[in-house]
């Protein structure tokens, strides 16, 4: 049974920036139906969380996370989230490494006191429809004492990793390797991957690299060193130009969750037949592309938000093997999330941000 009443929660309490994240007493979730009660025992930090809070999925926005981030003000924006209107007050926290504590069904007792980590990205109408929901921007994070979740969400982990460095993988690693599923990333590629000093990127290197892949990176030289301790076989200045660098028809796969004003030229130094896939945009969410580079050279060009069914198994059977390692720049306590928010923007970091509560 959970020991308390309350919690203490981050709420984000409208749209707007870290004024909006209030550290406060909220009620422990009650559990309906088919739930389980989870003891969150870290949180990691995630730029969606941050892009969430201030509105940028809205088709009104077409600048980077870090220049609207910037603003004094901002504006009520109805199709700021995911897919729809955010719905404020919300706890928000997309990684989630946790204690069952609680379970509604009998059928889920068997959870209580296992170490799990969750799915947030959840197929709520099976993985043969793409409609989906996801923790922490469609209902209530890990960023509080508690969390509820559907128990099918809820995977337990056998590992000896810590429990922050559990709670640096969910959002990071299923997003990169739904990426490298959905482009069938093979051991014969050659893998460009983009933002690799983020946690995407370096989880997308992590994960090529797995697979016998060929991994060229794109990161800021402070970063250089930290990457090649990954395995990367070419590390690449982010100021450098790329089609000098690597030259046409250079590479089979593109990974990029950066985009901005440099996208289209990846078309260029990908291979007749290549994959690009793309999961976000922090440098900018509008750029322009010579479609007749995608037709001509046959380059499939694919978005990836909804996780397919393979993807989360996937990665925990990873962590248990030891074939992945997390990577966690710095932990914070839980009420200083204003300054882990900061400081995640200042993008001078290597791995995650992870908040204790």
């Amino acid at each position: 049974m959970k020991p308390h009443q309350t919690m203490k929660a981050v709420v984000t309490i409208e749209q707007g920036g870290l004024d909006k994240l209030v550290y406060q007493d909220m009620p422990v979730p009650e559990l309906a139906a088919g739930e389980v009660l989870i003891k969150v025992l870290a949180a990691g930090v995630n730029n969606t969380e941050i892009n969430t809070r201030m509105g940028w999925y809205s088709g009104n926005v077409n600048t980077s996370t870090n220049e609207m981030a910037k603003q004094s003000d901002f504006n009520a924006l109805s199709d700021g989230g995911w897919s729809h209107e955010t719905p404020f007050p919300l706890i928000q926290g997309t990684d989630c490494c946790g204690i069952v504590v609680e379970a509604a069904n009998s059928t889920d007792k068997p959870l209580i006191g296992q170490r799990v980590l969750v799915r947030p990205c959840m197929r709520t109408n099976g993985f043969d429809d793409f409609n989906h929901i996801w923790m922490a921007s469609d209902f209530d994070g890990a960023f509080a004492e508690y969390v509820k979740v559907p128990a099918r969400e809820v995977f337990p982990v056998q590992t000896q990793w810590s429990d922050v460095e559990l709670a640096s993988i969910p959002c990071a690693f299923g997003t990169a390797e739904n990426m490298l599923h959905r482009v069938d990333v093979r051991h014969s590629d050659t893998v460009l991957v983009m933002g690799a000093s983020g946690g995407v990127g370096s989880a997308a290197i992590q994960l090529a690299k797995r697979r016998g892949a060929r991994v060229f990176a794109v990161a800021s030289k402070s970063n250089h060193q930290s990457l090649q301790t990954l395995g990367v076989d070419n590390v690449i200045d982010r100021n450098a130009d790329l089609l000098h660098t690597l030259g046409e028809n250079s590479v089979d796969v593109v990974i990029d969750n950066v985009a901005g004003e440099n996208f289209g030229q990846q078309l260029t130094i990908l291979k007749r037949g290549g994959r690009l896939v793309t999961s976000g945009a922090i440098a900018g969410p509008m750029v322009s592309i010579d479609l007749r580079k995608l037709y001509l050279k046959d380059i499939s060009l694919i978005g990836t938000t909804a996780w397919d069914e393979p993807v989360f198994p996937n990665i925990v059977r990873y962590i248990e093997k030891n074939e992945i390692r997390p990577l966690v720049a710095k932990t914070f306590p839980l009420a200083q999330i204003a300054q882990a928010q900061t400081e995640f923007l200042q993008r001078q970091h290597f791995g995650k941000f992870v908040l204790i509560p």
